[in-house]
């Protein structure tokens, strides 16, 4: 168990291996600001890819010590993108993080059949980790940001896929809460009888590695007084590491209410790829994207 952001950043500090991330459309003041500091903390070596020009003079203005840093000029998002990917593929970044371009141009060219970072027919989702005051550990949200109304079968990759980060993290047995409205299986709700499903798939073995508890409410996953309050007793009850969300728009409304309701720190990655692709929103803070930075370096390592 990993309690805040803080305990991750110690834990990839003490290890010695440097990543490097391959940053695409880095010409983006925010964007750099994070990479220096996880390049100062000795967390990630950047490669720089984008306007070659602007990327200069945003360094110069951050008064960075550019020492050995490597920026590649490329004519135009497309064209950065194409060269992230070819980085991984060349064995000259281990992650590769989105700058300032839109989500489609990084995903086209890391999904591209022929060029692409996929790895078989596995499913790529959206990872994202928060850091809520009122929590006492860390909690993972999936997925919010990368497979719009997944399938009971999708719903168990994107499942695995996050059970997989912590477990590459020291988590031994991470606590799932597949989540609904309710706590029964109810053939009305579609979402509740995939939450009942993926428990029985848990139960049966077929998902390893982890406790799956759902249907489940987001109070009953999250509060052990809602659980005691409303009889529900289960050991991922008031205690989950994981929330599988039932589609994009309840993860996405998720994910924004504990960041601008709760005051929650977020950083988050796609992972199910050849290596984690940091895609964090072109309006975020420096600091999300550090933290997403130190979150992909640790599963990278």
């Amino acid at each position: 168990m990993i309690r805040n952001f803080d305990e991750l950043i110690d834990q990839v500090k003490n290890n010695a291996s440097v990543k490097r991330v391959a940053v695409v459309a880095a010409h983006d003041r925010h964007t750099l600001e994070a990479v220096l500091k996880a390049r100062a903390d000795g967390i990630a070596e950047p490669v720089l890819i984008g306007d070659a020009g602007k990327i200069s003079a945003i360094l110069k203005d951050l008064s960075a010590e550019t020492a050995g840093i490597s920026i590649i000029d490329a004519k135009g998002d497309g064209d950065a993108a194409r060269v992230g990917v070819l980085l991984v593929h060349e064995g000259k970044a281990d992650f590769i993080m989105k700058g300032i371009l839109q989500t489609a141009d990084l995903l086209k060219a890391v999904v591209d059949k022929e060029t692409g970072l996929r790895t078989g027919d596995g499913i790529m989702s959206h990872f994202v980790v928060n850091e809520v005051p009122a929590y006492h550990k860390l909690l993972v949200t999936s997925d919010g940001g990368m497979v719009t109304y997944p399938d009971l079968e999708q719903k168990r990759g994107i499942l695995e896929n996050a059970v997989e980060v912590l477990l590459s993290l020291g988590y031994e047995c991470p606590k799932v809460a597949a989540l609904a409205a309710v706590e029964t299986p109810n053939p009305k709700m579609p979402e509740a009888m995939d939450a009942f499903e993926l428990k029985k798939m848990n139960q049966q073995g077929i998902i390893q590695n982890c406790l799956v508890e759902g249907p489940i409410s987001y109070d009953l996953a999250v509060s052990t007084e809602s659980a005691e309050a409303k009889g529900y007793d289960s050991p991922v009850a008031g205690d989950a590491d994981i929330l599988i969300v039932p589609n994009i728009t309840a993860g996405n409304i998720l994910g924004k209410a504990l960041v601008f309701s709760a005051g929650a720190k977020m950083a988050g990655f796609i992972t199910g790829a050849r290596v984690p692709v940091v895609l964090t929103s072109r309006g975020a803070t420096a600091e999300e994207k550090y933290l997403s930075i130190v979150l992909s370096a640790a599963y990278a390592r």
